[in-house]
Order: C-alpha cells, then sequence, then structure tokens
C-alpha cells in the first residue's frame, strides 16, 4: 500500500463511502479504485487527485497534505546515485535488496534519520518504473 492509498481508504472508510460508490463519483472503474488504493497503480495524476478533492470536498491544507502523499506514492521508485558517492550507491543498492526484510519499527527508524537531514522531505528519489 501507498501513503496515497492508505490516506484514501481511510478518509473513504470515515465517510461510509463504499468502495463502488466512490469509483463511480470519480468516473473510474471499483478495480481502478481498489488497485490505487492497495498501490497496484503508479503515482495517482495531479488531476486524478484534484478530482478526489473535488468529490470528497477537501481543500486547503487537507487537499495539500493528500497531494503531498500523492507525490511520495510511487510504488517502484528508481534512486539515482550517478555522480554521488560509493556509500551513497551502496546504501541505494542494500536498500533495495533488502526493504521487503524490514519491519515497520526498523522503516520508522530510517524515516525519522532521513526526515532529520536538511531538506529531507522525502521527495528526493527520482521515480520511474526500475530498480534501484
Amino acid at each position: 500500500m501507498t501513503p496515497f492509498g492508505e490516506k484514501l481508504r481511510a478518509i473513504r472508510a470515515a465517510r461510509g463511502l463504499a468502495l463502488k460508490d466512490m469509483a463511480a463519483g470519480l468516473q473510474v472503474s471499483p478495480a481502478y479504485l481498489s488497485a490505487m488504493e492497495h498501490g497496484r497503480r503508479g503515482k495517482p495524476s495531479r488531476r486524478f487527485v484534484h478530482r478526489v478533492c473535488q468529490f470528497l470536498g477537501i481543500i486547503w491544507d487537507e487537499a495539500e497534505d493528500l497531494q503531498r502523499l500523492a507525490d511520495l506514492s510511487h510504488p517502484r521508485v528508481v534512486v539515482d546515485t550517478a555522480g554521488l558517492s560509493v556509500k551513497a550507491t551502496l546504501f541505494a543498492n542494500e536498500l533495495a535488496g533488502r526493504i521487503g526484510d524490514l519491519d515497520e519499527a526498523t522503516l520508522e527508524t530510517l524515516l525519522r534519520q532521513i526526515e532529520t537531514v536538511e531538506g529531507g522531505d522525502g521527495a528526493g528519489a527520482q521515480e520511474g518504473a526500475g530498480e534501484a
């Protein structure tokens, strides 16, 4: 599941919306919306996020937060270490090879460490359909 998918599903559940009803309101198939919620689709487009916000009546800070989560929600991330240090390349490759083995507590610790680096907002990875 992606950050956007998790948030979308939580909002839908909190409002008591059935998946098929929300999909109809967004003019997408229930299968598409389910895949978006479960992270089986790529990063949602700005247009899709805007449609979600309109459908749900989400404005201002909450809409910006949803877009930020969408920007961080590509399920296949490419990390370009060209021009960086050997350690950066080693770290990217180790993470790619082991990310599936990391538990939630370890992921939380690593995220907190990255966020403490000046300018660390989680948006530094290049997104695409490849591997690190």
